[in-house]
């Protein structure tokens, strides 16, 4: 799948973590990073003590995908957006609001026998 467009991108993270709802495995990796790829380098600009890629803000690739267990594979999605940097704002905005939807649909982790090990430890 391409790249989508902002509002796609938002749309599709919605209905991924929906559709890891009450499920009792499975996880949501979230990236981002600096999208350089494809960018011109020459310097254009008269300010010569910073290097060309610096001179200019570079676009950010957003990425999400459901997680690589095994019964996942034949469902793996991904998804990715390229953020301009003066749509950054807004952006990041909409994206927290999402995140944190999101992420209040998925089922905490069970640490009960972490816990239960940590204890039976400081005990001996």
């Amino acid at each position: 799948m391409g790249q989508l467009t902002n509002d796609e991108f938002f749309t599709k993270l919605s209905e991924l973590f929906a559709a890891r709802k009450g499920k009792s495995k499975g996880e949501i990796l979230l990236l981002q990073k600096r999208f350089s790829h494809g960018t011109d380098t020459s310097p254009e600009t008269t300010d010569s003590s910073l290097p060309p890629q610096l001179s200019q803000p570079l676009p950010i690739l957003i990425r999400a995908t459901n997680g690589k267990g095994k019964e996942d594979r034949k469902e793996k999605i991904k998804l990715s957006t390229l953020v301009q940097p003066g749509e950054l704002d807004a952006f990041y905005g909409r994206y927290a609001e999402v995140c944190k939807t999101g992420m209040g649909l998925l089922k905490p982790r069970d640490r009960t026998r972490r816990k239960a090990k940590a204890k039976k430890k400081k005990a001996v």
